[in-house]
């Protein structure tokens, strides 16, 4: 069986992960009676393409499409995946490079070797496939198009000149594929652990290197080399977020307008959030710790009480378990322990109904992870659907816990003068901010613990692996 492994070092993903894959949605779409007796369907998917900066020649670094990547395992750009559901006939489709571009960029791959590279059944040329479609006689196309409710996007169907001449089905496949892909298989988690290790890694590698004086970016700079050098990460799944002092209550710190370019000093709460990727599969981990390695108590404070969210969280999720209640559990630990630290005063119960719990934290509890970083599956048709409440409305899911979802589990506390200032200005909230002492956090920025973890039946398997108790940090940052 072949594999995708980056150096023997690394994790190897065999092909029949994705094999596995194709069988999984194949059964799916059987028990959602898309394949009948009479019928003969044909899963058409398109993978990604190269894309060039603006009217350059010089290309982005490729990342194959999701959807594609979860069938096919494919890292190529410009192919097409075919399935026929009835046998499970796996065909791939490949550009037909001209000969000179061996020049540019060495030995091509011929039909063969794709075919034993990716262990699929057979092997076309792109230019082929509405002829070679046409010989299996489908009775429907099933392509790929629905909406991502994290980006408000929608998936692109498969097309190729000639699709217009067969029966084409663009509502079956959606549903079915990203719920496949919201509970992992075996092999997904080994894939998944592997990434959250190396991550875990180059964030303990950071938070080593860390000292007053340095760049935020610098921080990036030692996170991405470890999880490339050591990993064999060539990707992280997102935009690395290595926000200090105020800079870490921006909740997507480091974007092109701040692009983690400040100077870290003495004191700085330090809010690192970095993912590197294997194989297209995500981790996502945020660590938070002072940039001295040593905590005041007023960080001290803040760190514990995020802490506190999240251990409830880990002892209470399992299979049967409300999204949405986690969430609120969550925040309802937090602010009792910002009430016994004199930040809050009333009832708890009386801040969670004003929505008091969204001024401190604004974004949900977590979200799905797996080949996107806020992976697929969160409001498909069939699962509840986003809450209007604040607080509550900023969830990515409100669905309930299954075995074999994998999330993050990232409970945060921020100080944000503009919903501070809100508060302030409300009176169902401000009775409940103690301001003089608040004011001691003017300047503190935020504080975010998020774990990658896959739900049991009987609990939780978490895959981060830092410190984070707050001796734990001083500890290991004092090496």
């Amino acid at each position: 069986m072949s594999h995708f492994q980056m150096g023997p070092h690394t994790h190897s993903i065999s092909m029949e992960l994705f094999r596995d894959n194709r069988s999984k949605v194949i059964g799916e779409l059987q028990r959602a009676h898309v394949l009948s007796t009479e019928t003969k369907p044909m899963i058409v998917l398109q993978g990604g393409d190269n894309i060039s900066h603006y009217d350059t020649d010089v290309d982005y670094v490729f990342r194959q499409e999701s959807y594609f990547t979860y069938l096919f395992g494919v890292t190529e750009p410009g192919c097409y995946g075919t399935v026929e559901v009835k046998s499970g006939r796996c065909t791939l489709y490949v550009p037909r490079l001209p000969e000179e571009y061996a020049v540019w960029m060495g030995s091509l791959l011929g039909l063969e070797d794709f075919k034993k590279k990716y262990d699929v059944d057979a092997v076309f040329y792109v230019d082929e496939i509405q002829q070679r479609i046409a010989d299996n006689e489908p009775s429907v196309l099933l392509v790929l198009t629905g909406p991502n409710t994290d980006s408000g996007n929608v998936a692109k169907p498969a097309y190729f000149k000639g699709i217009e001449k067969f029966a084409v089905d663009t509502d079956s496949l959606f549903p079915v594929i990203a719920e496949c892909r919201v509970i992992k298989s075996p092999a997904e988690i080994e894939v998944l652990r592997y990434v959250a290790r190396v991550s875990s890694e180059a964030h303990k590698e950071v938070m080593k290197a860390m000292r007053p004086g340095m760049h935020e970016y610098q921080a990036e700079a030692e996170f991405l080399r470890y999880s490339y050098a050591v990993g064999g990460c060539r990707h992280v799944s997102y935009t690395c977020i290595c926000g200090a002092g105020t800079n870490s209550a921006i909740l997507h710190y480091g974007h092109a307008g701040s692009p983690n370019d400040c100077a870290i000093r003495d004191g700085d709460m330090c809010l690192f959030d970095m993912g590197a990727n294997y194989g297209g599969y995500a981790a996502d981990i945020t660590c938070s710790f002072p940039a001295n390695g040593k905590f005041t108590e007023d960080q001290k404070l803040i760190y514990n009480a995020v802490l506190a969210a999240r251990d409830a969280v880990c002892a209470t999720a399992r299979e049967g378990v409300s999204w949405v209640d986690m969430h609120l559990l969550a925040n309802r630990v937090m602010l009792e322990e910002m009430r016994k630290g004199q930040l809050l005063q009333g009832d708890v119960n009386e801040m969670m109904e004003a929505g008091l719990n969204a001024i401190f934290q604004p974004h949900g509890l977590g979200h799905f992870l797996g080949l996107d970083v806020h992976d697929v599956g969160g409001y498909l048709p069939h699962c509840p659907q986003r809450s209007t409440k604040a607080g509550i409305n900023r969830l990515r899911t409100a669905r309930t816990l299954k075995a074999g979802m994998y999330l993050t589990i990232e409970p945060g506390c921020y100080f944000i003068q503009p919903l501070l200032d809100k508060a302030y200005a409300d009176p169902e909230l401000c009775k409940f901010l103690v301001k003089e002492n608040l004011n001691r956090f003017h300047n503190f920025g935020g504080v975010r613990i998020e774990d990658d973890v896959l739900i049991t039946k009987t609990g939780i398997e978490n895959f981060t692996l830092v410190p984070r108790t707050v001796e734990e940090i001083e500890a290991w940052m004092a090496k």
